[in-house]
């Protein structure tokens, strides 16, 4: 796979600019209904407090410029980054609440799910690629299924926000091939476990894995390896 420097300064420009609209998105979020019977912890921060961080923006802008020029990197000059550059400010923000949260708010999940779709839907068109949509198609069952299982089986290991993320990322994973799905799931998994693990061994204290921790940001991470990785994979695959 050869690297298209304009595909890159596309990504970088595009998504470091798009970087600064993620406190304003965050600040938009209306808050939840309260909890009729909430629990004993802290409460949870508002979305106005998340976005007032003095270093968001400019870690909003670091993380869009390095996230959206490895997407042009690995995919170059083509239609999926019609769908692919906006997600990335959205996962940033997405990220940034759950950090903060643990929360993936549906007003932001769903929307972007549907926008997704329908470019996803213009990028086929315009590539006249339909085993992508097929893809695509089959990427939001397999893993929001594998998602809704999980949170089915294990609803406290696992918050209903992720597995509405799942078919954001789902989607946008199945257009680019299975192999960037495989990556970004599994990656997804490691990436959340292997630290808590290390900790727990370095400290020699188990109760450290019972602690809850955002999935998103894993999530989000795990798809933009996908993303990335995949290609690579594919060409060793095929040779």
């Amino acid at each position: 796979m050869s690297l298209d420097p304009a595909a890159v300064a596309l990504g970088a420009v595009a998504c470091s600019a798009a970087g600064l609209l993620v406190a304003p998105l965050i600040s938009w979020i209306p808050e939840p209904d309260p909890e009729p019977d909430p629990d004993d912890g802290p409460p949870k921060p508002a979305y106005a407090d998340v976005a007032a961080a003095p270093l968001l923006p400019a870690v909003s802008v670091a993380v869009c410029l390095i996230a959206g020029g490895l997407v042009g990197a690995s995919v170059g000059l083509a239609w999926p980054l019609l769908f692919l550059l906006p997600l990335v400010p959205v996962g940033v923000a997405l990220a940034a609440v759950d950090l903060r949260t643990h929360l993936l708010p549906t007003v932001v999940v769903w929307p972007t799910f549907l926008v997704t779709a329908v470019l996803v839907l213009l990028s086929g068109l315009l590539e006249a690629d339909r085993d992508a949509l097929v893809g695509a198609g089959l990427g939001v069952v397999v893993v929001f299924g594998l998602f809704y299982l999980l949170w089915w089986i294990h609803p406290a290991g696992m918050g209903f926000g992720d597995v509405r993320l799942s078919a954001v990322l789902g989607l946008a994973l199945g257009y680019l091939g299975w192999a960037e799905v495989l990556i970004g799931v599994y990656g997804a998994f490691l990436a959340f476990s292997v630290p808590g693990l290390l900790v727990a061994l370095v400290r020699r204290n188990r109760a450290v894995l019972k602690v809850a921790y955002p999935f998103g940001p894993f999530l989000l991470a795990g798809a933009l390896a996908g993303v990335v990785l995949g290609p690579l994979w594919s060409g060793l695959v095929t040779g």
